[in-house]
């Protein structure tokens, strides 16, 4: 069986500084007429997103799609909430370990497999504000070991 191929629309690099990953899924997402030229031209946005659950359905928030140019009046409104497919159970247990346990459910990715856009969802719990600091002197660290390394090799 040939291995499907991925293409990455976004990430939002925003969700690992704010938030702890515990678990991450694949749901694909529902679009309407010309949301999916824009996502093959990179126009979109999942900064400041959020998943949640609503009559029972996974629905994800402030994910902007930029109107397609050639468009005209089949365009969308571009944050308008969009409906996110997984299966029944799946949105229960994640309803479930949002309302007691106090997790956010955070879009991570946008992608096309195949020639399907798949949205990774992330089951995750927020930062304090020490976790942060420590995530960016780590980052700082490596960064500065890479430099020394390269020099090194020179």
């Amino acid at each position: 069986m040939a291995a499907k191929s991925l293409k990455t629309i976004a990430q939002n690099k925003k969700a690992y500084h704010d938030y702890f990953v515990e678990e991450s899924m694949e749901a694909g997402i529902e679009l309407c007429g010309t949301e999916v030229k824009s996502l093959r031209r990179g126009q979109c946005n999942l900064k400041d997103a959020w998943c949640s659950v609503v009559n029972g359905e996974l629905v994800v928030n402030g994910f902007h799609i930029s109107a397609y140019e050639q468009g005209n009046i089949f365009n969308k409104d571009p944050m308008r909430v969009r409906r996110l497919l997984m299966h029944k159970r799946e949105i229960m247990r994640l309803f479930g370990l949002v309302k007691q346990d106090g997790y956010s459910l955070i879009p991570l990715s946008v992608y096309f497999k195949d020639s399907l856009v798949k949205v990774q969802v992330g089951l995750c719990r927020g930062k304090k504000l020490y976790d942060k600091r420590q995530d960016l002197a780590a980052k700082a660290a490596k960064r500065d070991i890479d430099r020394a390394m390269k020099e090194k090799n020179r």
